[in-house]
């Protein structure tokens, strides 16, 4: 039998947590494999925490084995194959992006140290907490026994996004279109492309620039997916929870099954060493990757119009800049 698989959620009791817990409870990460929740929150939310156990209890779900639920990182972290990294401060009125890069810096230090203490070796951590690129960076900076292999940060929610609207422009359901990308920093600065995406259209495949202007894919797409998330907030008083836990799940599910032949997906990860697309090292970056046997590797030589080069730079200058802003104020190199 099978070693369960025990998976990390930090800010459980919140509304993302709360949306994941139920349905990693109920298998969806790993098919027919039981599951060990390690559901970690701060003290004054542990009583919140003890509702979500009871309900997760009272859903009887067959695939979870156990439910272990503190306020302590050694023991939340403890064995961990899969660290969902959600718990973050949000950005409060007068708070400018410094004071949150700091704020968060600091949760995401010492989650990046608890990771390298606690958690197995193998582990995959997926920060969804905002700003999700550079919290990635400070968690894997602070992870001396960890490689960036294990790191990545949530692109897949704007890249659902985007799978949705082409679908919604084409009236043709999302899994008729494959391969957009979303590039660089998980902000307005983000780059949703289709320039190498492709639609399944009257049981024939065609490039979606064939079938959608240019101009829209430029302009109001572009805007429409960098700014879903405030539009959301508008409209319901509330950020993105169901959707953003959806999206997490697809990406490590993604991590842990791979990605279908011809097809890629969009996760921000650490730069690689070769630096792929011109982009330097030092920062997590959102790229086109595939995924074979647990390993991501970022999809290359794809063509880079000169609109889009422009818009590469603007987000990777806009995570040095993060970079910078929240190492200095957590006196990390």
């Amino acid at each position: 039998m099978s070693e369960p698989l025990r998976v990390l959620i930090t800010g459980a009791a919140g509304q993302i947590g709360y949306a994941l817990a139920f349905r990693i409870a109920n298998g969806e990460l790993s098919p027919g494999k039981k599951v060990i929740l390690h559901l970690l929150e701060i003290t004054p939310a542990l009583g919140s925490l003890e509702g979500v156990v009871m309900e997760l209890t009272d859903c009887a779900f067959p695939t979870l084995q156990g439910v272990v639920a503190t306020d302590k990182v050694e023991v939340a972290f403890k064995d961990i194959d899969v660290a969902f990294l959600v718990g973050s401060m949000p950005r409060k009125e007068g708070m400018d992006r410094a004071d949150l890069l700091k704020a968060n810096g600091n949760i995401f230090k010492v989650q990046g140290e608890a990771l390298s203490n606690y958690a197995k070796p193998t582990v995959k951590v997926l920060v969804v907490g905002n700003p999700a690129n550079t919290n990635a960076l400070i968690a894997l900076t602070t992870s001396s026994k960890l490689s960036a292999a294990n790191f990545t940060a949530m692109t897949r929610l704007d890249h659902n996004r985007s799978l949705a609207e082409i679908a919604s422009q084409l009236k043709v359901t999302a899994d008729k279109v494959k391969n957009v990308i979303i590039w660089g920093n998980h902000s307005n600065t983000q780059v949703p492309d289709v320039s190498n995406a492709v639609v399944e259209l009257d049981g024939k495949t065609v490039k979606v620039t064939e079938k959608i202007d240019e101009a829209y894919l430029k302009g109001d797409f572009v805007s429409k997916i960098s700014l879903r998330g405030g539009a959301i907030i508008k409209a319901r008083g509330l950020s993105s929870a169901g959707s953003a836990a959806n999206a997490a799940i697809d990406h490590v599910k993604t991590w842990i099954h791979g990605t279908k032949p011809g097809e890629f997906v969009s996760m921000a990860i650490p730069v690689p060493a070769n630096q792929p697309y011109g982009i330097k090292t030092g920062v997590v970056f959102s790229f086109p990757v595939t995924v074979t046997n647990g390993v991501i590797k970022v999809v290359e030589g794809l063509p880079v119009s000169e609109w889009l080069q422009g818009k590469l730079k603007a987000t990777e200058d806009e995570l040095q800049g993060e970079r910078s802003t929240a190492f200095g104020a957590l006196g990390l190199a």
